[in-house]
């Protein structure tokens, strides 16, 4: 009697464990490349003031490419603000990106956030900043 309810217990338990056990499906991220980026201007840094009106801004995938491409994602705000006066995404599979700041207001310190992400896997996320500001 001991050794049926010991068999019962034991084929139950397997039942309930075999679903937690299965491989899990792969979400394309595990074999994807950590985006690696560079930007000119290079993040990090601060500008000195231009006379603007437009400030150019090139964004390079020095990474492999995903799949899919990615999506670029730039906003530019004053310093002392959360409200983007500029913004820009952009969908693309190309390597080398240029993007055209504008509408930068005269001598207040900008700060421009670039964050590319996979369009296959969306945490694979690169994000850097700089900041400029216009005579």
């Amino acid at each position: 009697m001991k050794k049926t309810v010991l068999s019962w217990m034991s084929a139950v338990l397997i039942l309930v464990a075999m679903p937690y056990c299965k491989k899990k499906k792969s979400d394309g991220c595990s074999s994807e490349t950590t985006l690696a980026v560079t930007t000119t201007p290079a993040t990090g840094t601060t500008e000195p003031p231009a006379p603007g009106p437009d400030f150019p801004l090139t964004v390079n995938i020095t990474s492999t490419m995903p799949p899919s491409g990615v999506t670029i994602d730039i906003k530019a705000r004053l310093e002392s603000s959360s409200t983007s006066f500029f913004t820009a995404s952009k969908t693309t599979s190309t390597a080398g990106n240029n993007f055209s700041i504008t509408g930068a207001p005269a001598t207040l310190a900008c700060v421009v956030e670039i964050t590319v992400t996979s369009k296959t896997c969306n945490t694979n996320k690169w994000t850097g900043s700089y900041r400029f500001s216009k005579k």
